[in-house]
């Protein structure tokens, strides 16, 4: 055999035998914004679930990398990073975080033809459809039905409610299915309060108009830091009026800004955070020990997202899509639960209302 030809072999075996490409995952979130924890908890979460797999052996014997994108909570910006991990050419993306940036970006990722996987997103405009876009997490209709009953259950029957616009696909779907279930079960609206959440938003008007509709009590449809400002402003006036905010805010930045403000608030949660099982005190205590902080509610979603995405790529069959594995290969097991997708990439989640008690979400139901 020519000298020429042996040594053409010769390479092609060794890059045949050397190391394979690696599985890449995207992740779309707030690293930089005012919210940034919730950001932060995604990528933390992402990071545990890739160091754990690939301790394992990775995905067929594939390492798996994580390519991270800020969208800044800035539409434009939004645009600016799904492109830049597109370009990366991932597998699939996570994220985002909130329904604005969804908003932003999906027009792209359905162009694109890459999955769309948001651990944590529930606006209603995002369900039933066949696009690219998959969602853990349950709907503003699911949650809102639950806190009508539970608020209702509490004494509250006239409300007033204060939302931020500057998410507004998620809190206008909010306060609509709030709304009308509340309604449906006699409750009334006393009003309802729209700002623009920034670092110079008077909140302090913000809550004097809802408190001069004389509500039995209040609701928040705005993330931890708006939260905290509005609950320290209506104490000032109103100590004892029951107040309550919706699941964005779940995060421990609420505990930590709040303080005694947000004392006795009733808020809703993603997750068991004392769940006792050994899957998810296994996995509490490892991200304790990786980043010294507690799991937050996108922390447990992301890493619910990875366990997805790995367990769709192990039983796909040659050549299928990523997006037909996702729809065939479930029940996926997550921390807590199992889910299942619809056809249209849609499931649900367990919800848990829990109370502040001594800065610690205490579980009520």
């Amino acid at each position: 055999m020519p000298f020429v030809r042996v040594l053409a072999l010769c390479v092609l075996c060794l890059y045949a035998c050397g190391p394979r490409e690696p599985i890449r995952i995207g992740l779309i979130a707030g690293l930089s914004s005012r919210t940034s924890d919730t950001g932060e908890g995604a990528r933390n979460g992402l990071l545990l679930a890739i160091e754990q797999r690939n301790a394992q052996g990775g995905i067929q014997g594939r390492k798996i990398e994580m390519v991270a994108a800020d969208d800044g909570q800035d539409p434009v910006k939004a645009v600016q990073a799904i492109n830049e991990l597109i370009a990366a050419r991932p597998s699939i993306i996570l994220g985002p975080l909130t329904s604005s940036m969804a908003e932003a970006v999906l027009p792209v990722v359905n162009q694109s033809n890459v999955v769309l996987l948001s651990p944590v997103i529930t606006s209603l405009q995002f369900v039933g459809k066949d696009d690219m876009f998959f969602r853990l997490n349950r709907t503003t209709r699911d949650n809102a039905e639950e806190y009508s009953r539970e608020m209702l259950a509490d004494g509250q029957r006239r409300v007033a409610i204060a939302y931020d616009i500057r998410n507004r696909s998620f809190t206008e779907s909010w306060l609509h299915e709030f709304r009308r279930a509340f309604q449906e079960r006699g409750g009334t609206i006393s009003s309802a309060v729209s700002f623009a959440s920034s670092a110079d938003t008077a909140f302090g008007e913000v809550s004097r108009q809802l408190l001069a509709s004389h509500p039995q009590g209040l609701l928040f449809i705005a993330n931890a830091i708006d939260v905290a400002r509005l609950a320290q402003q209506a104490r000032k006036h109103a100590p004892a009026i029951p107040l309550t905010a919706v699941e964005w805010a779940a995060s421990e930045q609420l505990l930590e800004l709040g303080g005694k403000a947000v004392e006795g608030l009733l808020i809703a949660q993603s997750h068991n955070r004392t769940d006792t099982s050994p899957r998810f005190t296994a996995f509490v205590e490892t991200y304790r020990q990786r980043f010294h902080q507690e799991p937050g509610y996108t922390a447990v979603a992301t890493y619910d997202a990875a366990t997805v995405f790995f367990t769709a790529m192990e039983r796909r069959q040659p050549n299928e899509p990523l997006k037909a594995a996702l729809l065939r290969c479930g029940p996926y097991q997550l921390l807590q639960q199992q889910i299942e997708f619809t056809p249209y990439g849609d499931t649900t989640r367990q919800v848990y209302f829990t109370r502040i008690q001594n800065g610690r979400f205490v579980l009520v139901r």
